[in-house]
């Protein structure tokens, strides 16, 4: 199939949601054309290169599906958008001559899962300890630390109803878009991080008692929808979060996950963290 392609500098993961503002004339052509014909795009990660402006860019040969769930139009053209990631794809070939943007023709990746049994072990062995690793990033006494903003598609239903499984509660209006309509609460929730995931595995935002109304959001219990949940919250690079995105099999992905969960949780635990040079500090930024 052919897909219009929006490279970026992060990673878009099945599940997750993303917002983007649309300012290029021919990123705006490619969202009216997707508008108009009710179609995704996909996005990729950007290997070297820049987001804007011209200049040969390369990207990733796996990136994700994005449909749009909520578009709204400045007056001068530009748009905000909602989009959700669906399905992985892997190029096969750019083509030429399709228009301002770039277009591939791509294959849709089938999932494999592995084992199941060993997935579904994997995958409960990852939420207990995600827990620590939430825990971890919540800043201590004297400390500060930027708001973590994750958005991820998921099912709900009323907090009153009687539901099965593992939930969620997600307060209404939780993903309010740019141009301040609600897109569709049933459809998104913003995972409050600093208390998502209990020691049983029900993973829980924060309430507030002035909202009247909340929504339950059910825990997938498909390892691969879990994989790429998780895959899309860790706090890890961009290169780091491609490589769980093309791993082969759930199974793969949830080892490689465990291992990074492992990883910054050490590195919470002695609250060591990457070190990023002050730009100030090693050049002017040009534009």
């Amino acid at each position: 199939m052919d897909l219009p392609l929006f490279p970026l500098n992060t990673v878009l993961c099945p599940g997750i949601a993303l917002r983007l503002h649309i300012f290029e004339e021919r990123y705006r052509a490619m969202v009216r054309h997707c508008l108009d014909t009710s179609s995704p795009f996909g996005v990729v990660l950007i290997r070297q290169g820049r987001e804007t402006g011209v200049g040969a860019i390369s990207f990733s040969g796996v990136g994700t599906v994005a449909e749009i769930r909520d578009a709204g139009r400045h007056d001068d053209g530009r748009y905000d958008l909602l989009v959700a990631g669906t399905r992985r794809f892997e190029i096969r070939n750019v083509l030429n001559g399709k228009g301002p943007y770039l277009v591939a023709d791509v294959n849709i990746l089938e999932e494999v899962v592995g084992d199941d049994r060993t997935a579904h072990g994997l995958a409960m062995n990852a939420s207990r300890r995600f827990v620590t690793y939430l825990e971890l990033l919540q800043p201590r006494g004297g400390e500060t630390a930027e708001e973590i903003d994750v958005q991820v598609e998921v099912e709900t239903s009323d907090e009153d109803d009687d539901a099965d499984g593992d939930a969620v509660t997600a307060d209404d209006g939780a993903s309010t878009d740019p141009t301040g309509d609600q897109p569709d609460a049933e459809s998104f929730g913003r995972p409050d991080l600093a208390d998502a995931i209990d020691s049983t595995g029900e993973q829980r935002t924060a309430r507030d008692a002035a909202t009247p109304r909340h929504r339950r959001v059910t825990i997938p219990n498909d390892p691969t929808v879990l994989s790429y949940l998780l895959a899309g919250i860790l706090q890890v690079e961009s290169p780091r979060r491609q490589a769980l995105l093309e791993a082969d099999t759930t199974e793969d992905r949830l080892r490689a996950i465990l291992g990074l969960i492992d990883r910054e949780t050490l590195l919470l635990q002695r609250r060591l963290r990457f070190f990023r040079p002050d730009p100030r500090l090693v050049g002017a930024r040009r534009s």
